[in-house]
């Protein structure tokens, strides 16, 4: 690859972390033995299958394999920033995939880093009040990119949300309808009552969106739940929309229940169990 097309690929780099399309690139770490790609080649996918990809590994049939790897990469839900994807031409020749664990690997598989590029987490928290305000504030420490919705003028404005990328206030359905949910999106229902919850949900579900929770007793929200599956909203979808909404932690203040909130985001983002890190006693 010239420096041309090394400088094209940062720009890709570039435009996806400021908010353009995602991609992945793959980098040789090790050649493999006998040597399958050289070392340092690097390869651009795009998770848009007519967006084609940029640079090659110097094997069109391993070009092949870790496009595929880097398209299902970026469409997963639950992304994984880095990871080492091991192939050996003996696996390419039987027409397998890249494995992704080392002890799935085979003597002499060449080593490639599989890198994920896109923006920041969004979190979008429907609702002003005080639970939404302390997600806001938490949110940006950990550097998501906020949105607020709130149908209210006096608790969606920047004078009350400073630390917002976007406020919008608006009736909830259409300024949900007006954004575009995916991977990267945290949704968050926490308005003043059961009404516009619903009304928010049956907006945001099924959208792409890797983590939608909804605060409210399990009375309430197995309400507002039934309501949209006799309404016809698969249940699948249904399933996965967290509530009781947070990780229990005995939260009880505002700020409480957004760092109980925010910590199952984070959770759902990285893979993480919910646990103790502490191993339990025997």
């Amino acid at each position: 690859m010239d420096g041309q097309d090394r400088t094209q690929m940062v720009a890709e780099v570039e435009r996806a972390q400021a908010g353009g399309a995602p991609v992945a690139v793959a980098t040789v770490t090790h050649a493999g033995d006998p040597p399958l790609a050289p070392r340092g080649a690097k390869f651009l996918a795009r998770r848009d299958t007519a967006a084609g990809s940029m640079g090659t590994l110097g094997d069109p049939s391993l070009d092949a394999a870790v496009l595929t790897a880097a398209r299902e990469a970026l469409s997963a839900r639950l992304r994984t920033p880095v990871r080492t994807l091991y192939i050996g031409r003996a696996r390419l020749d039987r027409g397998e995939r890249p494995a992704d664990r080392r002890h799935e690997a085979e003597a002499g598989d060449a080593q490639i880093m599989l890198e994920l590029f896109e923006a920041p987490g969004r979190l979008i928290v429907v609702g002003g009040g005080h639970v939404g305000l302390a997600l806001c504030e938490l949110g940006t420490l950990l550097g998501f990119r906020i949105t607020v919705v709130d149908d209210r003028t006096e608790f969606a404005n920047a004078e009350r949300f400073p630390m917002a990328d976007d406020v919008r206030s608006g009736e909830i359905d259409a300024e949900l309808d007006a954004m575009e949910l995916g991977g990267a999106c945290s949704v968050v229902l926490v308005s003043r009552g059961h009404k516009q919850d619903e009304l928010a949900l049956r907006h945001a579900v099924g959208r792409g969106a890797s983590y939608l929770g909804m605060i409210g007793s399990r009375r309430r929200t197995r309400t507002v739940l039934e309501s949209l599956a006799r309404d016809g909203v698969p249940r699948a979808e249904l399933d996965r929309v967290r509530t009781p909404i947070g990780l229990d932690i005995g939260a009880e203040t505002p700020e409480e229940i957004a760092l109980s909130i925010l910590a199952e985001i984070v959770m759902v983002r990285r893979g993480g169990r919910g646990g103790p890190m502490r191993p339990e006693a025997d």
